[in-house]
């Protein structure tokens, strides 16, 4: 098996597991442990994954954001409230940003019943969703494209972005940690950072699970936010902690 079509199987085995072991990569694949170990360095040099002790995962921590391909996994049934909720904001007539993020991402699908729109966006699954729709405009963000973050990011896409203006922002966030929200990556925070600046009114989703996560680069205080969307009711003190700094929490629990 050729290097490269082993390090995508690598890939697709972890964006189903999670997580595996050099032995139990180097058995399913028929190679020795070092040439797993050099396939998982390459990998990682790419920033697919990160190796841990005996293994590799592709879970986020601090330093590291998941592939796209994973997060797109992950909490989906709570990403679909939350997309159907950000909707019902949206009128028709009107200029939206819709961020990298997966679960922001998910707004797209739902936009043909409220055309005429104009969409503005870096993430590829959205503009490969709106291409052609009748009734939207669609202004895709140039710049350098990420495999990993499935989006365009850099200066090409930063400078786009300066010289527009929309009537909302959806974006999504990796961490959230106190009252604030955190990303791994920087040119990811800039482009996020960017769009809310273009935005009137600005709203961030984001699932449950990312409340009392942190990440390297600090992106905004929630309360810059018109509301943040999430489909479960953070812990009690964590709750306090948002109420205390004025952050407007959206709960879209199943029964919403």
């Amino acid at each position: 098996m050729k290097s490269d079509i082993r390090r995508q199987g690598i890939m697709e085995f972890l964006m189903d597991a999670g997580q595996a072991g050099v032995d139990d990569l180097a058995l399913r694949f028929g190679v020795s442990k070092m040439t797993v170990h050099r396939d998982l360095d390459e990998l990682e040099e790419s920033g697919f994954l990160r190796k841990v002790r005996g293994g590799a995962s592709i879970q986020p921590s601090s330093l590291f954001e998941s592939d796209f391909r994973y997060r797109q996994k992950q909490a989906t049934e709570e990403k679909q409230r939350l997309a159907a909720a950000a909707v019902a904001i949206i009128e028709p007539g009107q200029t939206v940003i819709i961020d990298d993020g997966s679960t922001a991402g998910g707004i797209a699908r739902h936009l043909a019943d409220l055309r005429p729109l104009t969409v503005i966006s870096n993430n590829l699954a959205v503009i490969q969703e709106l291409a052609g729709a009748g009734g939207i405009n669609l202004i895709a963000l140039g710049g350098q494209y990420s495999k990993k973050f499935h989006g365009f990011f850099g200066l090409l896409a930063e400078a786009s972005l300066k010289s527009l203006r929309a009537d909302i922002a959806f974006l999504s966030s990796s961490a959230i940690h106190g009252a604030c929200a955190f990303h791994q990556d920087q040119e990811v925070v800039q482009a996020k950072r960017l769009m809310m600046a273009a935005a009137t009114r600005k709203y961030l989703l984001v699932d449950h699970g990312k409340f009392g996560r942190t990440a390297l680069h600090f992106l905004t205080d929630l309360s810059a936010f018109d509301t943040v969307f999430t489909g479960r009711a953070p812990e009690p003190g964590v709750r306090a902690a948002l109420d205390a700094a004025g952050v407007s929490l959206t709960v879209i629990d199943k029964g919403s």
